[in-house]
């Protein structure tokens, strides 16, 4: 089949797993061409194997330059175009900001903001070219209220913050929105080492389906469901819920 039956063209990076593995999953049964960006692909392969003309999926450490231009270009090389980029690959370091290595905390930086720097120079070409598309730079509220002992994370995300609403006014002349996609706080692999209790968290398939509910928005801010916009309005209203809300747990 080709893209215009099956669907809008979508790549995911850190699709491998937790909220982007069943992001691309829902896509998929919504009929959207997806590709999956990670450095391990076990599970898109399983994807695909069941989903041979929809899945793609490319081993790719976004981290990489090189990495990353090859991979959108075997994307715009399989099926023409990309519509939506969801940047979404990221890694944190829990400890104190004293017991953090500099090298760890550059890796932060190295894959959760330039990361997305990255792949989002190698999408833009093409998407200038064909007219529009959409890209979303996962977020999270600890970039805008922060959390102990995530400081080196928190950080990378209020930089995002700050890059996608800037990069957003740059864009909307050229008909590419670029927005800032929120999450809840989800029961992944990475996350569970916050020992956050289950009420806490939601589950790694219901966020992936509520956020591929919202792929084609152009708002400059995306929440996965109403519970996350209200939490996030709440705690930058009164940050002191942030210290009460954690400090048993971190």
């Amino acid at each position: 089949m080709s893209p215009s039956e099956l669907g809008r063209v979508v790549v995911v990076t850190g699709a491998n797993e937790g909220i982007g593995y069943h992001l691309l999953r829902s896509l998929v049964d919504d009929g959207y061409l997806v590709a999956g960006f990670d450095v391990d692909v076990s599970a898109l392969q399983s994807l695909r194997e069941r989903h041979p003309e929809q899945v793609r999926y490319y081993e790719c450490d976004v981290t990489d330059t090189d990495a990353v231009e090859s991979a959108v270009d075997a994307v715009v090389g399989e099926w023409g175009r990309i519509d939506v980029l969801v940047n979404n690959a990221a890694v944190f370091e829990l400890g104190r900001f004293d017991e953090v290595s500099p090298d760890a905390t550059e890796r932060e930086f190295d894959v959760n903001v330039f990361g997305y720097l990255r792949t989002i120079r190698a999408v833009l070409p093409r998407m200038r070219a064909q007219g529009g598309g959409i890209v979303h730079n996962v977020s999270s509220g600890v970039g805008q209220v922060g959390h102990p002992s995530l400081s080196g994370y928190a950080a990378t995300k209020g930089a995002i913050e700050a890059f996608t609403r800037s990069l957003r006014l740059e864009l909307e002349p050229d008909g590419i929105a670029c927005t800032l996609l929120y999450p809840p706080a989800t029961n992944t692999r990475s996350a569970a080492r916050l020992k956050y209790p289950s009420f806490a968290v939601k589950d790694p398939e219901y966020v992936g389906r509520r956020l591929a509910d919202r792929i084609e928005s152009t708002d400059a801010a995306v929440y996965a469901d109403w519970q996350t916009r209200l939490g996030m309005a709440l705690v930058r209203r009164v940050p002191s819920l942030v210290k009460r809300g954690t400090e048993r747990y971190v």
